[in-house]
């Protein structure tokens, strides 16, 4: 037998406020009794008041719903009325408990008869009120803007297009680009400029290379060859360089033993203890002849101390005649120049030919600075600290030939190609792809008091 139910020992507490009252009251009862009932409220009154032809329907026709047509059910679902209006509709049978409403009156309907007919005449004659005016001017440009406002799907209208329809040709051809968008802004259409990542692309290169004929599965033998002598040009141009390399680093120095080294060490250090000795002898003599020499300087210096001479003024005559020598230089360079000129005149055709000369020189200058511009144009650019390795020429031997595509080995990663191409055309920039991240070494040490000394053990 299941056990009674234990009671639950009731608290005395003070019900005085609200606050009290609904903490230790239970309405749970009394709430559900009222949901129930707002529930049969809204579906049409209480079930148990009800009838049963009210609650159930017999049917009696016997038909079938697969035995209707396709053109039936399209038609019932036009006539349908749409689920979108279920939303407006009242989803409860509770008659609204307000039956009459105030409705509030609109601005027309509270202004008198009088002043309507003033304002129906004040309109007609056409005298209108400044926001009355502000409403049409906007009303107006609402018509123009929607009348011009493309459809859906439809692109008249380049929004980068440099023309402009405001300003003639005329008034454009002598003006700058910001002087025109200035003014074009002050007459309500803003003049957009193309900015200069859309004018240009990062690199002239192809986004897909065509492949040399010689990688070909099945290529010409002329084709083939061709493509292995560039191969072999590539490969001795870098064992060239690593010759370089280490002809200028590792063979410039020579491998000395240990003892050899230690006895140079030995030499190098006793090199000037052999001229020291003698250089110390010396330096007592030089010392006395030094004394010497002060003494015989003083008593000279006794001797020759007299008041040093005025410079002598010139004369007037000097003066003149310096003033006409600087005269006859001046009208003998004048001279000079005059004759320079006259016979430049019959040098005419050799400074003509230098003055081809230079040109023609100039003009072999401009074209190697061009094609070296178009040549930098082409290679990739430094985006990064990591300098750009192009990717290996796909190639293959003589032997390594099949002839047809069922038995050919791929010999290119197409994903790694693709990330070539972009680091070439400068769209990426070239960085080391690292497979394994680097980990910091970790510094071991043995704490002092976990050594352990072998020696005390003992």
């Amino acid at each position: 037998m299941d056990k009674p139910d234990a009671k639950t020992k009731k608290h005395k507490v003070s019900k005085k406020t609200k606050k009290s009252w609904r903490k230790y009251i239970d309405v749970k009862d009394v709430d559900a009794f009222l949901d129930n009932n707002r529930l049969e409220e809204r579906l049409g009154g209480s079930f148990a008041n009800r009838t049963d032809t009210q609650l159930f329907v017999i049917d009696k026709d016997n038909k079938i719903e697969n035995a209707v047509s396709k053109r039936a059910a399209r038609l019932a679902l036009k006539i349908k009325e749409p689920k979108c209006f279920a939303s407006l509709k009242s989803h409860t049978n509770v008659p609204d408990p307000i039956s009459k409403r105030n409705r509030v009156r609109t601005k027309e309907e509270r202004m008198s008869s009088i002043l309507q007919q003033r304002e129906m005449e004040r309109k007609k004659l056409g005298i209108l009120k400044l926001k009355e005016k502000e409403a049409l001017k906007n009303r107006m440009l609402a018509k123009a803007i929607k009348a011009n406002c493309p459809k859906k799907g439809e692109f008249k209208y380049d929004m980068w297009n440099s023309t402009n329809v405001l300003l003639p040709e005329t008034v454009t051809e002598w003006m700058s680009s910001d002087n025109i968008r200035h003014i074009v802004s002050h007459l309500g259409m803003k003049k957009r400029n193309i900015p200069s990542s859309l004018h240009k692309k990062p690199s002239p290169l192809p986004a897909v290379e065509i492949p040399h004929p010689g990688t070909s599965y099945n290529p010409s033998y002329s084709s083939h060859q061709e493509l292995l002598q560039e191969v072999v040009k590539k490969e001795l141009k870098l064992m060239k360089e690593e010759e370089h390399l280490d002809r200028v680093t590792t063979q410039m120095f020579k491998k000395i033993s240990l003892k050899k080294q230690n006895e140079n060490m030995m030499k190098e250090m006793l090199q000037g203890l052999s001229t020291a000795q003698s250089l110390n002898s010396k330096s007592g003599e030089k010392d006395s002849d030094k004394e010497e020499e002060n003494d015989d300087k003083n008593s000279s210096t006794a001797v020759t101390n007299k008041k040093p001479v005025k410079n002598a003024k010139k004369t007037l005559v000097q003066r003149r005649k310096q003033r006409e020598q600087k005269q006859a230089t001046n009208i003998h360079a004048l001279d000079k120049l005059k004759k320079k000129k006259i016979s430049d005149i019959y040098k005419l055709k050799a400074l003509q030919k230098q003055i081809e000369e230079k040109e023609k020189k100039q003009e072999l200058l401009r074209q190697k600075r061009i094609k070296k511009h178009e040549i930098n144009l082409s290679m990739p650019k430094t985006l990064s600290k990591t300098k750009f390795e192009p990717i290996d020429p796909d190639f293959q031997l003589a032997e390594e030939l099949t002839g047809n595509l069922r038995n050919c080995n791929p010999s290119k990663n197409l994903l790694k190609e693709r990330y070539k191409s972009f680091q070439q055309r400068n769209i990426i920039p070239p960085a080391t792809i690292k497979l394994k991240r680097d980990k910091a070494k970790m510094k071991k040490f043995i704490k002092p008091d976990h050594r352990i000394n072998l020696d005390t053990t003992h």
